[in-house]
């Protein structure tokens, strides 16, 4: 790479092969088909790359495994591909339809909350984090939601991603988030979201009585229009 550092505000800088893929990405992101990518390059680390950062959360694990299908077995060890394989894995175990996995953790007074205890009530599984805005901006629809149809047998178990005890508890009385809260405040480390294949917040799974899953990542009036559909049953 050579700089005129005379004219330096003209200069251009151009890396390799695979950044000007990435680049062509970049440019390209409205009408972008990641799939036409990955089979014009499919011995290259950037549309593994690409997939894994921004299509693998709100895709399915059978629209991620298709994908994966596309790429040349050469790459079958790279580091991306194995991510992805691994939230294929952790993707199929909590898709709609299975039984949610059941777990248990701490709330802020440090007493032991199971998913389980929920049995027999419609569940709202909420991924959130104090230090996450878009959260903080979906709390208030939360609320209303919670107020709306608690009485009806629904309720909230809220997962905080959070590393700070003091910040997560703050958030939780300024939100006025007056449903249960559990956190082993290991940020993207958290045990649960591990479990269900989190990879971005705010994100929710909603848990019939029985504890099916049967919708993911509702929000606003989705969630409330789902309710209302469910408690008519």
């Amino acid at each position: 790479m050579d700089i005129d550092t005379v004219n330096h505000r003209l200069a251009k800088i151009t890396g390799s092969a695979a950044n000007d893929l990435f680049v062509s990405f970049q440019t390209k992101r409205r009408g972008f088909n990641i799939d036409s990518f990955i089979v014009a390059n499919p011995l290259s680390t950037v549309p593994a790359y690409i997939l894994y950062r921004e299509y693998a959360t709100n895709l399915t694990a059978d629209e991620i495994d298709a994908k994966l299908k596309l790429f040349a077995p050469q790459l079958s060890n790279l580091i991306y591909i194995k991510e992805l394989r691994e939230i294929v894995d952790a993707k199929r175990k909590v898709e709609i339809g299975v039984l949610a996995i059941d777990f248990s953790e701490k709330d802020p007074k440090g007493n032991i909350i199971k998913l389980s205890d929920y049995k027999g009530k419609y569940v709202l599984l909420d991924f959130w984090a104090s230090w996450c805005a878009p959260c903080r901006k979906e709390n208030p629809n939360l609320v209303k939601t919670y107020h709306q149809f608690k009485d009806k047998g629904f309720d909230i178990l809220a997962v905080s991603l959070d590393h700070s005890k003091e910040n997560w508890i703050k958030a939780i009385d300024k939100d006025q988030l007056s449903w249960k809260h559990v956190s082993d405040l290991k940020f993207w480390d958290s045990k649960a979201a591990k479990l269900y294949g989190i990879r971005n917040i705010p994100s929710n799974v909603l848990i019939d009585p029985s504890g099916k899953i049967i919708a993911r990542n509702l929000r606003g009036e989705e969630l409330i229009n789902k309710l209302e559909e469910v408690f008519k049953q």
